[in-house]
């Protein structure tokens, strides 16, 4: 599956590019949730840290509704998982930003283990990493 970042590629000046590294987790690759801050960090838009990740050879993981990397989840939650069902009229598949915007009323732990661990499916990642994700797959493929 390609991502939305096989068009463009994104240049960053050496300042941007240290922000970025200074990020990394010890088996250099970018965090989730620190993709989020080096893109505030560096003036971008979320979407495109895929493209700038990729093209520094640094991979993204540890997605935190669990779609790719080693995160550990706990338990689903029955509450948000009836609420995600009853809000977006039973669609199974729900865009990262629609359950990111619902971790407001629990926490996101709570949002990515229940999503983890239900028949609910991410699609269209903030980062740019995917567009669509079947299934629950740790493989990482920014």
């Amino acid at each position: 599956m390609s991502s939305i970042d096989d068009d463009f590629k994104i240049e960053l000046d050496s300042i941007q590019k240290e922000l970025l590294l200074t990020n990394l987790d010890e088996e250099g690759k970018l965090s989730c949730l620190k993709a989020f801050k080096v893109a505030r960090l560096i003036g971008k838009e979320p979407k495109e840290m895929s493209a700038i990740t990729k093209s520094m050879g640094i991979k993204i993981t540890n997605c935190e509704l669990g779609v790719f990397g080693k995160l550990r989840f706990q338990d689903p939650n029955i509450e948000v998982y009836n609420r995600l069902k009853q809000n977006y009229m039973g669609h199974k598949t729900l865009e990262c930003k629609v359950l990111w915007d619902e971790a407001q009323n629990s926490s996101l732990k709570t949002v990515g283990s229940t999503v983890k661990n239900s028949d609910i499916e991410v699609i269209h990642c903030q980062l740019g990493c995917f567009r669509e994700k079947k299934g629950h797959k740790d493989g990482n493929k920014s």
